[in-house]
Order: structure tokens, then sequence, then C-alpha cells
């Protein structure tokens, strides 16, 4: 096997253990919500690797939910608030705005809440710049 070869190898498998952490990511946060995922909608989901993944997951209790994992917060929302993978991604980075915003102006701010926001804003904007790119969503209905 020639370097390159190995080295092709190894992104794969880099690839593989990171869409594996943010499937097992996304299961926990719903469990930690107290929703008990049922099925994976794969068609609909979305790995945007190394920066994150959008999940379908229908839900034990007949909700559809959107949820997103990654190198960001990971967080979830029903599926009636957007209507693919893109339009959760706009939703979560506007979302994350106003909840910057709020925690921004808090009068009890500390300094924990403080990069808090100032992550979430980071990666409402990272994620804005994703929904925008018109070449990654080729294949979106």
């Amino acid at each position: 096997m020639s370097q390159q070869q190995e080295q092709l190898a190894q992104e794969e498998q880099q690839i593989r253990a990171f869409q594996r952490h943010c499937f097992e990511t996304a299961q926990k946060h719903l469990a930690e919500k107290g929703i008990m995922p049922k099925t994976l909608v794969e068609k609909d989901s979305r790995f945007l690797a190394p920066i994150c993944a959008v999940w379908k997951f229908k839900a034990q209790d007949g909700k559809t939910y959107w949820v997103i994992t990654g190198q960001l917060p990971a967080d979830h929302i029903e599926v009636s608030a957007a209507g693919s993978a893109r339009e959760a991604i706009r939703h979560f980075s506007l979302q994350w705005q106003l909840k910057a915003d709020q925690l921004l102006s808090s009068q009890r701010l500390d300094k924990t809440q403080h990069d808090f926001a100032q992550l979430l804003i980071n990666r409402a904007h990272g994620l804005y710049e994703l929904y925008e790119k018109q070449d990654l969503w080729a294949n979106e209905p």
C-alpha cells in the first residue's frame, strides 16, 4: 500500500470515528432530554465532516426530531421547525444567536455564561455559512 493510500485509509477511519461519535452524541442528547429515539431517517440526515452532523430521528413518542452534533453544542428541534437538514442548520444558527443575546443581556452574567454565549455566536455564524454554501446542498430536495 502506498503512502497516499495509507493516508486516505487513515482519513476515512477518522471520518467514520467522528460520524460514530456524532451519532452516539445525538442519541445521548435525546435520551438526556427524555426523548427515546426509535429510528434514524438516514436519507434526510446529513454528515458534514469534520464540523457537524444533522440527524433526523423518529422517536418512540411518535414525534420526529432534528438533532445537531459535532464540534458544537448538541441541540434538537422538532421536525416541524425545519423541513430539511439545511433548514434545520439555519434554524439552529438563528436560535443560538438569540440564546447568546439573551445570555449576554443578563444582569448576572458570569464568565462561564459569557464564554458559552461567545461559543454560541461563533458556532451560529459557522452554521449559517454552511447553510449558505449551495454546493453542499445540491442533492437537497
